[in-house]
Order: C-alpha cells, then sequence, then structure tokens
C-alpha cells in the first residue's frame, strides 16, 4: 500500500485486535490459576506441561498487551507465532478447520497474524516507531 497513513492504520486496527484476543485468552489462563492451567495442558497431552503453561499464559498476556500498545513487536509477534505453532501441532492439527470442532483455524489466523507483525513491524502508531530510532531492529519499513 502507497499511503502511509493507511498503512498504518492498518497495522494499528491488527495489531490491537490480534493483541485483545491474545491478552483475553492470556487472562483467561491467569484467572483459572497455573494449577488448572497446566493440568490443562496435561490433558491435552502437551510437553512438558509446567513449562508450556507458563510460557502460554504469560506469552499471550505480555505479548498481548505489546501488540496492543506496540511495543517490542517483532520480538512479541515471534513469542506468539510459537505459541500458536505450539497449539497447532499439540493440540488442534488433528480437529480439521473448524474451531467449533477443537480446529486449528484460530491459532492458525493468530499465528498468522503474530508472523506478519513480525515481519513488517509495529507502524508509525506505537512506542516502536517512537524507540525505533535507537534500536534499529524496531524500525518499520
Amino acid at each position: 500500500m502507497n499511503n502511509p497513513v493507511l498503512r498504518n492504520v492498518g497495522l494499528l486496527v491488527a495489531r490491537v485486535v490480534i493483541g485483545i484476543v491474545f491478552l483475553a485468552h492470556g487472562l483467561q489462563k491467569v484467572n483459572q490459576g497455573y494449577s488448572a492451567t497446566k493440568a490443562g495442558f496435561e490433558g491435552m497431552d502437551v510437553p512438558v506441561p509446567a513449562l508450556s503453561a507458563f510460557y502460554a499464559t504469560w506469552v499471550e498476556t505480555l505479548g498481548g498487551i505489546a501488540l496492543i500498545i506496540g511495543l517490542l513487536v517483532p520480538v512479541f509477534g515471534v513469542l506468539l507465532l510459537v505459541n500458536m505453532l505450539g497449539a497447532f501441532f499439540f493440540v488442534h492439527i488433528g480437529n480439521g478447520i473448524y474451531v467449533t470442532d477443537g480446529g486449528w483455524e484460530l491459532v492458525g489466523a493468530l499465528g498468522a497474524g503474530a508472523l506478519v507483525l513480525a515481519v513488517v513491524g509495529a507502524g508509525a502508531y506505537s512506542v516502536d516507531a517512537l524507540l525505533g530510532r535507537r534500536v534499529r531492529f524496531l524500525q518499520t519499513a
């Protein structure tokens, strides 16, 4: 897109919406508690459930906040992508596409969105844009 304002508004909207979804899922894990999240991961046969539950809870929570404000988006984009790849391969892949069947459509969309943000960056309306003058990898294309 040649119009930088539209591009940056699009990135802002995408970041905020994707961030809200990740934050909601992270807070859901925080609210149900670590033991219940770990037990849920054990029940789904997720490898290393204690570490996986901790990672998913805090990457989704902190990553959601980071996307919303546009802070360290390339870093959190990759961390969230890794989280969604784990959900895809260890939980959802065998259930088809539809989320109503336990499928991978939500984790696929969230993972793809996280990947795009990791590659493209946060855009002009972000904390990263303010820091980008000093931190080279945060500069957007």
